[in-house]
């Protein structure tokens, strides 16, 4: 039989590894396929390099597997690190961006993420990056409103001079 090769290897292999990586039970296969490595003889180093894993990932696929047997190997739940914002803060935050910035005393027309920092802060005592704060105008389903330049409605002559090419003189004529 002849050797197959998988064309584009490099990003094959980066695509097939997202791919594990997208559900529970191809996370659940992969590590299946881990400890069948393991129980044919190789050591966590040489399944991890097969695996595209750390070795110490495979350790704890192997320590979970003893102590729990197959359920140890589920996908356990993953809770990832706590809001900063409780619900009823958020829902407060929410019902804040729907009013002007300049009820509350600041001096900008509209909310951007600078501001809505410095506002939770003030108001809750959370401190929060502006880039934070953009998901949170993300998830409460805010879109980004950019406030047009003055110069838009200036006069045509204001215009002219602050144009960064001069109009074209007339070149005189041989």
């Amino acid at each position: 039989m002849r050797k197959l090769e998988i064309s584009d290897v490099d990003v094959m292999r980066v695509a097939l590894q997202q791919e594990i990586l997208r559900s529970d039970e191809s996370r659940y296969d992969h590590r299946l396929h881990g400890l069948l490595l393991i129980s044919q003889g190789l050591d966590c180093y040489q399944a991890a390099a097969w695996l595209g894993q750390d070795p110490t990932t495979v350790q704890r696929w192997v320590h979970r597997f003893e102590q729990h047997g197959f359920a140890g190997l589920e996908e356990g739940d993953r809770s990832g690190r706590p809001p900063r914002l409780t619900a009823v803060q958020l829902a407060q935050a929410d019902r804040d961006l729907r009013q002007s910035p300049r009820q509350f005393g600041y001096p900008q027309n509209l909310w951007d993420g600078k501001l809505l920092a410095h506002h939770l802060e003030r108001t809750f005592g959370v401190r929060l990056g502006a880039r934070q704060c953009q998901r949170i105008f993300h998830h409460l389903q805010f879109r980004l409103r950019k406030p047009r330049p003055v110069i838009a409605q200036a006069d045509p002559a204001a215009q002219q001079r602050y144009k960064k090419t001069p109009p074209p003189r007339p070149r005189p004529r041989p």
